[in-house]
């Protein structure tokens, strides 16, 4: 038990540190790991839960810089998708086939990081995009945490600096976390083991919040970029082989 804590705690405070330091990566980096001592439902739960500590904390900083009407379209989408995860996961969570399934979207989530993104111009200026971009990331975000580069992807393109970017950003993590706690707290998802790891995983993500954002000016987001990815696409392969 003392080294499972130990053990979700770094995974934890590392996926926090990539989250305050690149405005995401937190659920992506920690899916990566905590499903190999846990179920993929109680994995997603203690995630969602400890991101939206992540998210408010970082939001709180620089809310002044939100734009409502950039948010708006893709929030709606982002709920719709997280009804439809609740539903899957509720019913099937505890199924470990869901952990292969988990391993390769994280291999397409690097695939999808490290794609050309194309014209940015023209792709802004469909108004489906934040439609399609919204529902994708909020169906695998209440699925297995890992939606955020559909949010990022449309946020990057949509904002026209990094504070007005980040603030969007984790005011859609805030708002779709809490309809996926909501629903699933509502049907008795969690159990009394999650309180200790809950617990120990608030400090975690306080901690690595802070850490990362101090680094926000000072770290190259491609390289973050290009850690995480290797990191994840390493962990996507062994959740195929070995789970």
């Amino acid at each position: 038990m003392l080294i499972d804590l130990l053990v979700v705690s770094l995974v934890l405070f590392l996926g926090s540190f990539l989250q305050g330091a690149s405005g995401f990566g937190f659920g992506l980096f920690a899916m990566s790991f905590l499903p190999f001592l846990f179920t993929v439902k109680d994995s997603t739960l203690l995630v969602v839960s400890l991101a939206l500590i992540t998210s408010l904390s970082i939001f709180m900083k620089v809310y002044k810089h939100i734009h409502i009407q950039t948010l708006l379209y893709l929030l709606a989408a982002a709920v719709v998708g997280r009804l439809g995860a609740f539903f899957i996961l509720h019913n099937f969570g505890d199924m470990d086939v869901l952990k292969k399934l988990l391993g390769f979207v994280l291999i397409a989530m690097v695939v999808y990081i490290f794609m050309p993104k194309g014209s940015e111009e023209k792709r802004q200026k469909s108004s489906v995009l934040p439609l399609v971009l919204g529902f994708l990331g909020g169906f695998i975000g209440g699925l297995f945490v890992v939606g955020g580069p559909f949010f990022v992807f449309y946020f990057l393109i949509a904002c026209k600096d990094k504070y007005a970017y980040t603030a969007n950003l984790q005011a859609a993590f805030v708002v779709s976390n809490v309809v996926t706690v909501v629903m699933h707290g509502v049907s008795g998802d969690f159990n009394i083991d999650f309180i200790y790891y809950f617990l120990i995983g608030v400090v975690s993500v306080l901690l690595g919040t802070r850490f990362g954002m101090m680094w926000l000016e000072k770290l190259s987001q491609e390289h973050v970029k290009r850690i995480a990815g290797i990191i994840v696409g390493i962990s996507g392969v062994n959740l195929i082989l070995f789970s």
